[in-house]
């Protein structure tokens, strides 16, 4: 196995490297890495090469599909390539993987955009954990001009918001951090709630950080609006099969490293936040509901729908 895509796998398993797309983006630039480096004599031997590879990386996460999605669709790419030299195909997965992060990069552009327009003077935004993508919004309603300021969690037991705290603060956005379970005490104040997402699955579910659904809840409670930011390629289409997105679970010692003897400890990284919480997805195509989101990839990314 070629040492950058191990490199990345054990990386990722050990949240070295966090945030979906931040994932999608280390499997992309390791399978362009092994396509550069491959030792591979024919077209099969290398189709086997990076199929290897893709099984290796697809395990060192479960709730992924941003980086499963893109994966795939590179190495369809290959696999339907005409080409039949090794280093035809070498080229044909790099250019493809690059063209895949531009289009990425496009997409959360589009999604920060018109998420940005959803923000207006004054307002009081609530986050949870740590989203490139909310970030990248956050961004770009602060550089139109627009005056307001942001409330994250910690995110035990990782501390993820504390990725997000340091951004805002950088972008010199008045930022307020709390613990998680603060979160009730401060729902009545705000205006939205704005948060990631690591999976969004065909019934609308979004799959995000552990306490997510917390959040949900206390939001409907307090009659706050709920928006996800997600670009539509954090779609899961295994779940159209009746299959459920599965839920990590981290090593213990991540919530107590020295725990008495005998105890239990459970540490899932994510739950789900059940569609009818959830006030509207705001994704590359807009803001829709997240029951449509089956017909939005349809019309964006068909092909993520044929990878079943």
């Amino acid at each position: 196995m070629n040492e950058t895509v191990g490199v990345t796998a054990e990386k990722i398993k050990k949240l070295e490297v966090q945030g979906a797309r931040n994932v999608a983006i280390a499997g992309i630039k390791a399978m362009q890495t092994l396509a550069e480096q491959t030792t591979a004599k024919n077209k099969v031997e290398f189709l086997k090469e990076i199929k290897e590879a893709q099984k290796l990386l697809f395990e060192s996460r479960e709730t992924e599909p941003l980086m499963r999605n893109a994966l795939r669709w590179i190495i369809i790419q290959a696999q339907e390539s005409s080409a039949k030299k090794v280093d035809e195909l070498s080229e044909t997965l790099s250019s493809n993987a690059t063209l895949f992060l531009q289009n990425l990069d496009g997409s959360r552009d589009r999604t920060a955009e018109i998420g940005a327009k959803r923000i207006r003077d004054g307002m009081l935004i609530f986050t949870h954990c740590h989203s490139s993508t909310v970030t990248r919004m956050l961004a770009k309603a602060k550089a139109d001009g627009k005056q307001f300021s942001v409330i994250c969690t910690e995110t035990r037991p990782a501390f993820q918001g504390r990725i997000t705290a340091k951004e805002l603060v950088n972008l010199g956005i008045q930022t307020l951090f709390i613990v998680d379970s603060a979160a009730r005490s401060y729902m009545g104040d705000v205006d939205l709630v704005m948060v990631g997402a690591d999976a969004i699955t065909s019934q609308g579910n979004v799959v995000n950080k552990i306490g997510t659904s917390n959040i949900a809840v206390l939001a409907d409670e307090a009659r706050k609006p709920f928006y996800v930011v997600s670009e539509l390629l954090k779609f899961d289409p295994e779940t159209l099969c009746g299959e459920y997105e599965r839920i990590e679970h981290r090593n213990p010692k991540e919530v107590w490293e020295e725990p008495p003897k005998k105890l239990s400890i459970r540490n899932p990284a994510f739950d789900v936040t059940p569609s009818r919480y959830i006030h509207g997805l705001i994704c590359e195509e807009g803001v829709i509901a997240p029951q449509a989101v089956v017909e939005a990839v349809n019309r964006s990314y068909p092909w993520v729908l044929k990878q079943i």
